[in-house]
Order: structure tokens, then sequence, then C-alpha cells
């Protein structure tokens, strides 16, 4: 059984992270400074539901805190370390982007450190599709060298990251594998993003906001498959990785407005507005290094993960 330290288990992909951790039999420390990007409710939800397990124990404190981080892995005989807690979204980075150099460089460090200390196995950490901008190299690869000119400060603090994770591998023997999560959606979703703004306003009948001409596409990753990917990031100690965790089809923009049309029966209204800045033009997983390395198989349909997506919305958020 492993002890793992799941960073941001309040949150959309944490949580599930940490669920499925409990679900084999791991226990789980889950740590999160449940902040109101969104709805502190559906966070308190989370940790709920993971409370139900007797290996679960949550501790709300923030990333930065290197004596509260030591402390949980030292004296919680932590294993292995699951972070996933960042400060998400392209736009509001831009914005704020000291914000996200304190929660996502600092954090990041101040965990790699504690790590270091605490002799953990294996470390995972999060980084971004972001990171590969407009890159015209398609499928993106693990190797693009276009991850060196991210184009938002949120791209730029999730590179950061990466560099760290080498840095701490190559100057410790750090076991550490780093996952780019592609536009991941799915139950107990993200509000801010484009799955959930979609069927909210498509079942309220209000305007749905797009911007541009509706040929972006993007890599859509139903939340299951990427946690079957993260999950055996956390069991394979392999030295320093990098994996695209993506589902390697792309999806436009004018075809999941279609979608969203047809899981949720309703005719949607649409409020056309200019391509935003910081938005990349397409992302699209090559998986084939995370499928070798961590038997990684995606397996859900755009159609067929935002029809459960729906259900579960219309199930528990109407």
């Amino acid at each position: 059984m492993k002890t793992v330290l799941v960073t941001g288990a309040a949150g959309f992909i944490g949580s599930h992270v940490a669920e499925r951790l409990l679900a084999r039999g791991d226990a789980v420390i889950g740590l999160d400074n449940v902040n109101d990007y969104y709805p502190i409710q559906y966070k308190r939800e989370n940790v709920e539901l993971l409370s139900a397990s007797p290996r679960f124990k949550f501790v709300e404190g923030d990333i930065c805190n290197g004596a509260l981080v030591e402390s949980l892995i030292v004296k919680g005989g932590v294993t292995h370390l699951a972070h996933l807690a960042a400060r998400a979204g392209v736009r509001p980075s831009i914005e704020d982007p000291f914000m996200y150099q304190e929660a996502n460089v600092r954090g990041t460090l101040t965990l790699l450190e504690a790590a270091r200390k605490g002799r953990i196995a294996n470390t995972v950490v999060t980084s971004s599709s972001s990171v590969y901008g407009n890159s015209t190299r398609i499928p993106f690869r693990e190797d693009d060298s276009a991850t060196d000119r991210p184009i938002s400060p949120y791209a730029a603090t999730k590179k950061a990251t990466e560099v760290l994770s080498h840095t701490y591998h190559s100057l410790y023997g750090m076991k550490i594998n780093v996952v780019r999560p592609f536009t991941v959606y799915g139950p107990r979703g993200r509000p801010d993003m484009a799955p959930w703004l979609f069927i909210a306003a498509a079942l309220d009948g209000k305007p749905i906001r797009k911007f541009g001409d509706g040929t972006t596409r993007r890599d859509y990753t139903f939340i299951d498959d990427f946690v079957s990917g993260f999950v055996n990031a956390i069991d394979r100690e392999i030295g320093y990785e990098i994996f695209n965790l993506g589902n390697s089809a792309t999806v436009s923009l004018n075809e999941a407005l279609e979608t969203v049309s047809k899981v949720t029966g309703r005719e949607l209204k649409i409020e056309q507005l200019p391509a935003q800045p910081g938005d990349v033009e397409l992302t699209n997983a090559d998986v084939s290094k995370a499928k070798r390395l961590l038997d990684y198989h995606p397996v859900t349909s755009f159609r067929d993960g935002m029809k459960k997506f729906h259900d579960w919305f219309v199930r528990v958020r109407r």
C-alpha cells in the first residue's frame, strides 16, 4: 500500500485521482488551500466524498508553506507525491501573472524540496498542454522545442515546473514523472472551462460565448482516461520523463457546440466574440510515449464523455 500526498485534492482532477487511489487501497493525504477560484462549495463536496474513506486525511493549507509540507511528508509516512495543485487558466494569468508565479512555481519548488528531504519514492508533477503554445508540429510530442516559447504567463509557469523537476532529478536522482493534461473534462469538472459553460448555458437557454470563428481545435480528455494515465505515472518509478495525457483526437469549437446541442437536446444561442489573446489555435497530443511507458489507452470519445458529463450535471448541479 502506498501513502500518497495529493495536492489540489479538493479540486476537479485532484479529487478524482485521490478517489481512484483510495478505491484501490492506498492511503491518501489531501492538501488544498480551498481557494475561491471557483465556488468553494464544490471543493467542500469533493472533500466530503473522499472523507467517506478511513484512509483519507484532509489538510487545508498552502503548498508554499514549506514547514507544513515537510511535516505532512515526514510525519504522514508519505511514499509518493501527486502534485496537482495549481492556479489554472490562461486568461486570468494575463491579468495577474504574479499570483500564478507564486502558486505554480514557488509552490512546486516547495514540494520538490520537501520530497527531496523526505526521500519520496516517486513524484508526479502536473504541467499543461498550454506549454506547446502555437506549435506547428502536429501532433504535439513531448520533445517539441516549442515548449521553450510559451504564449501566456500560465504556460510559462508550467514550463518552469518541468524545468525545476528536471533540476531536482539531475541534482538528487529524484524519480519524477511530468504529465501534460489536454483539456480534461467530466463529472465534478471546473465551472470555468468550456464543457461546463456550454452545458450550463444550453440547459438554461442562455447565450454561449463563442470566441473566434469556431475552427480552433482542442484535444478533449475525459477524466476517467486521464486518471488512469496519472495513476500509472505514480506507479512507474522511471527517472525523469514527460508524458502527454490526451485523447489524441481533436474537436473543433464548432463541432463541440454541435455535440452540446445533441447531448442537451437544445438549440444553442450563440454570442459571437473575437478570438482571445493567449489562446492557442490547436492542441493535439501524441500519446505514443504514454502508451509505451504508462500503458495509457484513452477510450472515451468526446460525444460519449459529454453525454456522461451532461447526465452528471443534470443530476447534481441542476
